[in-house]
């Protein structure tokens, strides 16, 4: 892969942009039966959502892998990151009025537990079960 292709694809940057595109684009599309500009709210809170997860997400699990030692360290940090996902992309759709909360956020929280999971798994697993 040429090198500034490398550096593009490991840029937080490009991560949290493509957070917003992807997945505000599902909420438009999850609340496509709503009378404009709803769908469009929806999509520009998701994305922001999504942005700011992104950014924090990793740093999270880095932190709550720290805390838990044994077999907890596999399931306790994504399971409290889904957990804190999803209430606050409940409490901001709610806030905001989107229309289709659960079809909204479902998408989302799927990829965002679904990259927790396998992160954790894979730092965990580096450090040991009970180290």
């Amino acid at each position: 892969m040429p090198n500034a292709l490398h550096r593009l694809l490991r840029s937080g940057i490009v991560h949290v942009l493509f957070a917003f595109l992807a997945m505000g684009s599902w909420a438009v599309f999850a609340n496509r039966a709503h009378a404009m500009p709803l769908p469009l709210y929806a999509g520009l809170v998701q994305g922001a959502i999504s942005a700011c997860l992104t950014l924090f997400l990793k740093s999270v699990i880095d932190w709550l892998s720290k805390r838990f030692f044994g077999s907890v360290r596999f399931w306790a940090p994504p399971l409290i990151a889904c957990l804190g996902s999803a209430s606050i992309l409940v409490a901001i759709h709610a806030a905001t009025g989107t229309p289709e909360i659960l079809k909204t956020i479902a998408f989302p929280l799927l990829v965002s537990t679904s990259y927790a999971a396998i992160y954790n798994y894979s730092i965990s697993a580096r450090r040991g079960f009970d180290a």
